[in-house]
């Protein structure tokens, strides 16, 4: 299968100039790897299939959403390869947060090579929230347990944004204890990559009452 089809089957209809960003993208992030650390060097032999394409299927998921978040953007997952896509989304636009000053770099150098409709944040989230717009989705992948990242989201998901977080195979453990502390709608959506790995759509984000009990 050639590299549009597999784009196309994860993405949906894309053209080939979108897919010759992406192939530029990822020559960059191999550049830039030898220097600085974007990636585990395990996972760059299989980096088409296991960080482009694993990223690029929320695209298809939410086809006429316009404005985007990415927190813990490190090497660009999923956020740097959401922006690519949006180039050709007519008033999309997409927000990195990313803290490390090196990674932050490479995403500043490699989104402005391609003209994609992203700004990059160098900031921890926590000091990001009075900095970022209102996005309709929210996304985060390999950054922290699904506790902690509805912590660290909850200033945009309790007013309205919707979470597509990448999940593994121990999502289902992560959701329970989640609902310990938060009310929440869940989709979970197959991944079209791992098999063992789940996109959960959170939405209606809301915290519960402390328990006052003694």
């Amino acid at each position: 299968m050639d590299r549009l089809t597999e784009l196309r089957n994860v993405a949906g209809m894309v053209s080939r100039e979108t897919l010759a960003r992406l192939d530029f993208f990822e020559a960059e992030f191999r550049k830039w790897s030898a220097r600085i650390n974007l990636a585990a060097p395990s996972t760059l032999e299989a980096l088409w299939n296991r960080h482009i394409l694993d990223s690029a299927q929320l695209f298809a998921l939410k086809p006429s959403v316009l404005t985007w978040l990415d927190l813990g953007s490190g090497g660009g997952f999923p956020g740097a390869i959401i922006a690519v896509l949006l180039v050709e989304r007519e008033g999309g636009k997409i927000e990195l947060v990313e803290s490390n000053n090196k990674k932050a770099a490479f995403l500043k150098s490699i989104l402005g090579a391609v003209n994609a409709p992203a700004r990059v944040h160098i900031s921890r989230i926590e000091d990001a929230y009075k900095r970022v717009e209102m996005p309709e989705i929210v996304t985060a992948r390999a950054l922290a347990p699904l506790p902690r990242l509805l912590d660290l989201a909850e200033p945009w998901l309790a007013r309205g944004a919707t979470a597509l977080f990448h999940k593994g195979r121990d999502y289902a453990a992560e959701v329970t204890e989640s609902r310990d502390a938060w009310r929440f709608d869940l989709i979970e959506h197959a991944s079209k990559i791992d098999p063992a790995g789940r996109i959960l759509e959170v939405s209606g984000l809301a915290r519960k009452p402390a328990d006052r009990s003694d």
